[in-house]
């Protein structure tokens, strides 16, 4: 019994320290923050303004992938260089497209990314429409269908043929 016991507990301590060594093991290490705090505010202003490329559904400033931290270093760099806020956003537009801005500017272009959900719905909604109407009129047609005389005749022969055998089985008991 006592044996069992300290196998058990030997077990518990060594999952225990698995589960403490697993915090270290996906730990990232802290990014460097500029040596000059404006730089960093700068860098946090326009990042936040741009998406992700790769997250595509996250700031350029929240996003933890790699090509993010290499655009955010690569941003900071031309911050140091004496770039406008305007000429890093048309170097990010000219590079990678009206798609990195979270905002793209109303043009041509951008017409899709502007209202491109909003026609999907709208073609959801016409879709479901057309079939509601379509399934409606299908029931319609159904209902309001009738029977020829020799589609009457068929139907009340075989009716009778069905109703014939039961009365001949109560009859023979």
């Amino acid at each position: 019994m006592k044996g069992r016991f300290q196998h058990s507990l030997a077990v518990l301590l060594a999952a225990w320290a698995l589960l403490a060594m697993q915090g270290y093991a996906l730990a990232n290490e802290a990014a460097p923050l500029a040596a000059d705090p404006v730089v960093e505010q700068r860098m946090v202003e326009i990042s936040e303004e741009l998406r992700c490329l790769v997250c595509q559904n996250e700031s350029l400033a929240g996003s933890r992938a790699e090509l993010a931290q290499d655009l955010r270093r690569e941003i900071r760099g031309m911050i140091k260089a004496g770039k406008s806020n305007e000429d890093i956003m048309t170097f990010m537009v000219d590079r990678y497209g009206d798609y990195v801005r979270y905002r793209p500017p109303m043009k041509a272009t951008t017409w899709l990314l502007w209202f491109g959900p909003f026609l999907l719905l709208l073609s959801g909604l016409v879709t479901l429409i057309m079939v509601l109407r379509r399934r409606n009129s299908d029931a319609l047609v159904v209902a309001e269908a009738q029977l020829t005389e020799d589609e009457q005749r068929a139907a009340a022969a075989l009716l009778a043929i069905a109703e014939s055998p039961s009365e001949k089985n109560t009859n023979h008991s």
